[in-house]
């Protein structure tokens, strides 16, 4: 297996306390404060005691993205600025940062929210993060653009004109260059507040970009009855369709996890991914992951704390979620298991999680060669005892990586394996 890293120097007053709001379920949503410091001009050698910079080094969350070429484009926050940084050498060294915009305590660093980052194949970026604009954690969302390559990029605007709450963006760019966006929207919890009513959660807002997210169509809502606090995991079928996967909440307040087909004509029915009977006002912020493989199988995994079953689950459905497999636990019963993520590559799917053994974190792999029938045993992929963010996978060709972010050791981009 090839390991690339950055590598940071060990530091043993940096806090440990930040592993348990990663790791553990947030019910309150959160913003981290920042400062104005300079992004770092190549990949950083160095952490700080405080870490309050705005460089990777200090990132609590980095989201990548592999280009046509196969460079590798990383967008991060830190230190209350969204900055942008490119590899041609899968991670071990980057391009001179480029800060896209900075917002202080204000910028939306959530556990369950980060930058999203996509390119086109003419070398196009684009990208969407959000920020809070009042102190009742109602948020909007911004979206920048690069045509050189990601050398510069244009000044953030606003996604939508409606002045509610927009939080978690999730992006998706078809091979025809068309963006697809969804998030979390408040519009209708705003509506039935001005009437005097109350309305639990959000809504499953998206749209869609044919000119690289300079324009994007009237926004719909997939789904008006959704957590407000967990991200959505998104993922093409075969024909080139969106399929969300998200916290729902389902009569009488029940927060399980459901599956969305997003067609030319509009969203397809909700799909329920399994009757985990979690009912709570909080907020999990721990949203599921998707996959769908070239047979058209859909593969979910999510976090719950239901009456029915508690921990990390994965289920997969051959008939676009009219009806999902049984729920399999991801990771040992009685580990702190959390943040799973899914690939898939024709039929190979890869599902990588975190475990924290109360010392430290560790990404564990399990593997499968046929769509998700038998699995490898889990193998433990790499550790650390610092603050961590969620564990991502991604495509370079026909190898698979994981990317993740750790204070103690770096920013990591791992080979996983290869078709």
């Amino acid at each position: 297996m090839m390991q690339t890293y950055i590598q940071f120097p060990l530091l043993s007053s940096l806090p440990k306390t930040l592993l348990l709001g990663v790791l553990g379920i947030c019910l309150h949503a959160n913003a981290q404060a920042g400062d104005s410091s300079h992004p770092a001009k190549s990949a950083p050698t160095r952490v700080s005691n405080t870490c309050q910079g705005t460089g990777l080094e200090c990132a609590n969350a980095a989201t990548p993205f592999i280009t046509k070429d196969g460079k590798l484009i990383l967008a991060w926050t830190a230190g209350g600025v969204v900055s942008v940084a490119q590899s041609m050498d899968a991670g071990k060294s980057f391009s001179s940062a480029v800060k896209i915009a900075e917002h202080g305590k204000a910028l939306d660093t959530g556990s369950d929210a980060r930058p999203q980052i996509v390119a086109d194949q003419q070398g196009n970026i684009f990208l969407a993060y959000a920020f809070f604009k009042d102190s009742n954690w109602n948020a909007q969302i911004n979206t920048a653009r690069s045509a050189d390559g990601g050398h510069s990029f244009t000044s953030p605007e606003t996604l939508v004109k409606d002045g509610s709450s927009q939080r978690f963006p999730s992006v998706l760019i078809r091979p025809d260059s068309s963006i697809f966006i969804a998030w979390i929207d408040k519009r209708l919890v705003a509506t039935a507040k001005r009437a005097g009513e109350k309305r639990l959660g959000g809504s499953i807002a998206y749209s869609l970009s044919k000119d690289g997210g300079k324009t994007f169509e009237t926004e719909r809502f997939a789904n008006e009855n959704s957590c407000e606090c967990c991200r959505i995991g998104g993922s093409f079928d075969p024909n080139g369709n969106p399929v969300l996967a998200y916290r729902a909440i389902f009569p009488g307040g029940i927060r399980d996890h459901a599956t969305q087909v997003i067609a030319a004509k509009g969203a397809e029915p909700i799909r329920r991914v399994a009757d985990d009977d979690w009912k709570t006002d909080a907020c999990p912020h721990h949203g599921p992951s998707i996959a769908i493989s070239g047979s058209g199988k859909l593969h979910v995994a999510w976090y719950t704390q239901g009456s029915k079953r508690s921990g990390v689950f994965y289920a997969n459905s051959t008939n676009q979620g009219a009806t999902y497999s049984k729920p399999s636990r991801v990771g040992a019963e009685g580990a702190n298991v959390a943040r799973p993520y899914l690939l898939a590559m024709d039929q190979q799917i890869w599902l990588a999680w975190k475990e924290f053994d109360g010392s430290k974190s560790s990404v564990y792999l399990k593997e499968s060669r046929d769509d998700g029938n038998t699995w490898s045993t889990p193998k433990l992929l790499t550790s650390t005892a610092g603050y961590s963010d969620h564990p991502l996978l991604l495509l370079r060709g026909n190898e698979a990586f994981l990317s993740w972010l750790t204070r103690d050791d770096g920013y990591q981009f791992i080979s996983i394996g290869q078709k």
